[in-house]
């Protein structure tokens, strides 16, 4: 059969989508491009695959290279899903044009709208609190109220927390512009940091080791990473996870700071009808019971329960801020963190 020219180079660039990463338009398979450990989100993918008969293509990288790979590649990425962490990210993703939005009756019906974007560009998956911890004998839990009360002089020394530079912090300060303005926000901060017992360094996970250590009395940590340490076969961990608290601020008020884990179809999908279908999977009653057994977060979906660990904890009343607002906010929270000295 004699083709034609447009048929050829239709083929033609075809072929050349297929090299870039395996045969990426083939039916029966979608590319993650993932910021999730790959412990965290394979037992998953291997479940709605063994579902659905859909293959799944994994590629695992910190969120900051999947996204500078997604704008290098354009229009001739193989990714169909981008699934990062925090709303911040996942706003930067949008921003670069590698998302698209996506209409999809079954996510907007079970992912409450709050913990998704208005347009469709990406969806929450799970959620994750981050309130204050404190130190057992150290700190009396009636002390503690509010996020702003921690910029009051009595805590100048006590406080242990990450720096500026992660986004974490950076959605948590977002999310309070979003409700009390930004001079209030500044005036806060410039006070939250006087009372830092030492320069902001490591991860969550080392905030809560330096309070039991003695370098500070308070930690402002993701609920997950206390939780992890608490179910760790490593003693030494589990034993330093017991000695913290956890205590919801702001239960009277806005409510704790919340963020998820979330997800995407790419703007170049070649797979966008298998992508809609794996993001509606990470969705379901099942998929969300598994992710809050096994990853210690919260399910975004209503009617499923977290783990025994995390309703150890108690249960919270959650800021109300959509998402999408924290990375609106997420230039002007750097700025105002700057500015206060929080580095």
């Amino acid at each position: 059969m004699r083709l034609s020219r447009r048929h050829f180079l239709f083929v033609a660039a075809l072929a050349g989508v297929v090299g870039l990463n395996g045969p990426a338009l083939a039916a029966g398979e979608v590319n993650l491009y993932s910021a999730r450990q790959e412990a965290l989100i394979k037992p998953l993918l291997d479940q709605f695959t063994a579902e659905t008969g859909i293959r799944v293509n994994l590629v695992s990288a910190k969120a900051d290279a999947l996204l500078q790979r997604l704008k290098s590649e354009g229009r001739n990425s193989p990714a169909d899903i981008l699934f990062t962490v925090d709303a911040g990210n996942l706003h930067a993703a949008q921003v670069a044009g590698v998302l698209q939005p996506v209409r999809s009756a079954a996510l907007e019906a079970t992912i409450p709208e709050v913990y998704r974007d208005p347009q469709g560009h990406w969806f929450g998956l799970s959620m994750r609190a981050r309130p204050i911890l404190y130190v057992k004998g150290k700190v009396n839990p009636a002390e503690l109220s509010t996020y702003e009360a921690l910029a009051e002089p009595k805590w100048k020394g006590r406080i242990c927390v990450r720096s500026s530079d992660n986004v974490y912090n950076q959605s948590m300060v977002g999310s309070m512009i979003a409700t009390r303005g930004e001079e209030a926000t500044e005036a806060w901060a410039k006070g939250f940091v006087a009372n830092f017992a030492r320069k902001p360094q490591g991860g969550d996970r080392d905030q809560i080791k330096a309070a039991v250590a003695g370098q500070c009395d308070i930690a402002i940590a993701n609920t997950y990473y206390l939780a992890q340490m608490l179910e760790s076969d490593k003693a030494d961990e589990k034993a330093i996870a017991g000695k913290i608290g956890v205590f919801w601020p702001d239960q009277q008020g806005r409510g704790v700071h919340v963020n998820i884990s979330g997800a995407g179809v790419t703007t170049a999908a070649p797979n966008r009808d298998n992508a809609v279908r794996l993001l509606e999977f990470l969705a379901g009653e099942n998929a969300q019971q598994w992710y809050a057994e096994t990853n210690q977060e919260y399910p975004v979906r209503s009617g499923v329960t977290a783990s025994a660990t995390l309703r150890g904890f108690g249960e919270f009343h959650a800021d109300s801020v959509n998402m999408a607002r924290l990375g609106e906010l997420n230039a002007t929270a750097v700025r105002l963190m700057d500015r206060a000295g929080w580095r």
